[in-house]
């Protein structure tokens, strides 16, 4: 449970709003009881489709020149937000929601630097030579939404 967690918190770090998204559809299909807790509306029927519109929204405004690195505050807080969150839902069916909020936070983090060092090597090999290599770190955060 704890290490679904830090997974989660990972993808919130790489994407603020993957996350949220994975565990909304989780919730609305019945893999992830959150019933009886604060936690409840990421299961509601619209949550999922809102949360997988930002998703997409989010992606598309992370290929922009003009936006900012994700370690600058406002973004850094948004998704060691969304991986605190997330990690909470994970710990919740199990009475375990401290711990997996602590877990999210930290893969959040994990997440967040280990993807900004990621693309700041991507950035540093020769475009020409590898086209789609930007692409990478996506398709990465994409597979752990999957999982």
């Amino acid at each position: 449970m704890y290490a679904l967690a830090l997974l989660i918190g990972i993808v919130a770090g790489l994407r603020t709003f993957t996350a949220p998204t994975a565990i909304s559809w989780a919730a609305w299909s019945g893999r992830l009881g959150l019933e009886g807790s604060w936690l409840a509306l990421l299961g509601y029927s619209w949550t999922p489709w809102i949360f997988m519109l930002l998703a997409l929204g989010e992606f598309v405004g992370d290929q922009l020149p003009s936006t900012p690195s994700r370690t600058v505050p406002m973004q850094f807080g948004a998704r060691l937000l969304s991986g605190a969150i997330c990690g909470a839902a994970i710990g919740s069916p199990h009475d375990a929601m401290l711990g997996g909020l602590l877990a999210g936070i930290v893969g959040a983090v994990v997440g967040t630097f280990g993807g900004h060092a990621f693309r700041l090597r991507l950035a540093d090999l020769p475009q020409s030579r590898y086209p789609l290599l930007p692409c990478r770190c996506d398709l990465a955060c994409r597979s752990g939404h999957a999982s």
